[in-house]
């Protein structure tokens, strides 16, 4: 076992899960409150790197490389949804001069 895991399983596993929950329950809040697009995203990705904040310390509380493959994964679909939403967020900007997400009531039938 290296250094790295002793230090990361010196700090009690109940710090992650309360430090994680924090971090998730403030992006589920900015999803639910805000509405410019941009914050939005960035809430999102907080959600998303919470989880892989629990699974990278629950992988080393566990010795296992496991949730360290999982967290790579979580990564690479976060890259990619913000590669589509900032092209999202392009486009609408650039149609309305606008990033509020409040617009899109408009696109209704």
């Amino acid at each position: 076992m290296d250094s790295t895991n002793t230090f990361i399983q010196s700090v009690p596993l109940e710090y992650f899960v309360i430090l994680s929950t924090i971090l998730f329950s403030l992006g589920v809040l900015g999803v639910l409150l805000r509405k410019n697009a941009i914050i939005i995203l960035g809430c999102v990705e907080l959600m998303l790197n919470s989880v892989n904040l629990l699974l990278a310390a629950f992988s080393a509380y566990k010795g296992d490389g496991n949730g360290q493959i999982l967290v790579f994964f979580i990564m690479v679909v976060a890259a990619a949804e913000v590669a589509v939403g900032l092209a999202i967020i392009t486009m609408m900007y650039r149609n309305t001069k606008n990033v509020d997400v409040s617009i899109f009531n408009k696109l209704k039938g």
